[in-house]
C-alpha cells in the first residue's frame, strides 16, 4: 500500500470493522509505525493521540482486534481493518464504540458448522451427533427427510414455535449431511449467492 500519512500531520484513520457480520466496531488513528506493527504482528496497534504513543488494542484487556485484511480508500488516506475481535471492543465494555451489539443470529451457522466439522474428525463417544455420522449417508439422508416432513407439517397446520423448532432441528442435520459428504452449509450460501446473480443461469 502507498498510504498517504501527510495529510493529517503523519497520521491515518483506521475504521474497525468485524470481519464476520460487517459491524463497524471502533475509529482509530495509526502512524507508520503503528501501521507496520499491525502488519508484523497480525494485531491492530494504534498510535494514541493523549499519551502520544503506540498502543495495540487489548494489550491490558486481552481483547484484542485479530488482523483478516487491510484495505485503503481511494485517496490512500484512510484504513478499512476488517478484524476478528477477541471480545468486546469499548473500553466501556460494550461490544461497539457506539454501544451497539456485535452480533447477528444467523452467524452462528458458522459457529454450528465448525462444531460439526470437529464432531466429524473427533467422533467422541456420546455425542449424537457422532451417531449420526456413524449411522452412514442412507440413514442421515432420511433422518432430513423426516424433518422436512415434520417442518411442512407445523408449518401447514402447527404452531410457529414449532415451526421454528422444526426448521432448526432440519437445518441442524442437513449441515450433519451436507458434512458427511465432505461439504459444508457456506457451499449452500455460496450457490445461493450465485443465483442472485443476474448471469445465473438454471442448470
Amino acid at each position: 500500500m502507498a498510504l498517504n500519512f501527510d495529510k493529517m500531520g503523519g497520521l491515518i484513520p483506521a475504521i474497525i470493522q468485524d470481519a464476520d457480520t460487517a459491524r463497524v466496531l471502533m475509529l482509530g488513528f495509526m502512524n507508520q509505525e503503528a501501521y507496520e506493527k499491525t502488519l508484523a504482528t497480525g494485531k491492530v496497534t494504534f498510535y494514541s493521540r493523549t499519551r502520544q504513543c503506540l498502543w495495540t488494542k487489548g494489550e491490558e484487556s486481552g481483547n484484542f482486534l485479530h488482523v483478516v485484511s487491510m484495505k485503503e480508500d481511494c485517496d490512500h488516506d484512510t484504513l478499512l481493518v476488517q478484524v476478528h475481535p477477541a471480545g468486546p471492543v469499548c473500553h466501556t465494555g460494550t461490544d461497539t464504540c457506539w454501544g451497539e451489539k456485535n452480533e447477528q443470529p444467523v452467524m452462528f451457522l458458522k459457529v454450528l458448522q465448525d462444531f460439526i466439522d470437529k464432531r466429524h474428525e473427533e467422533m467422541p463417544e456420546g455425542s449424537y451427533t457422532t451417531s449420526l455420522f456413524r449411522s452412514g449417508v442412507n440413514k442421515m439422508a432420511q433422518k432430513v427427510g423426516e424433518e422436512a416432513v415434520e417442518t411442512v407439517i407445523e408449518a401447514c397446520n402447527g404452531s410457529d414455535e414449532r415451526l421454528i423448532y422444526e426448521g432448526a432441528d432440519l437445518l441442524y442435520h442437513l449441515i450433519v449431511l451436507l458434512t458427511s459428504k465432505g461439504y459444508r452449509i457456506d457451499d449452500l450460501a455460496r450457490e445461493l449467492q450465485e443465483r442472485h446473480s443476474d448471469t445465473w443461469k438454471k442448470h
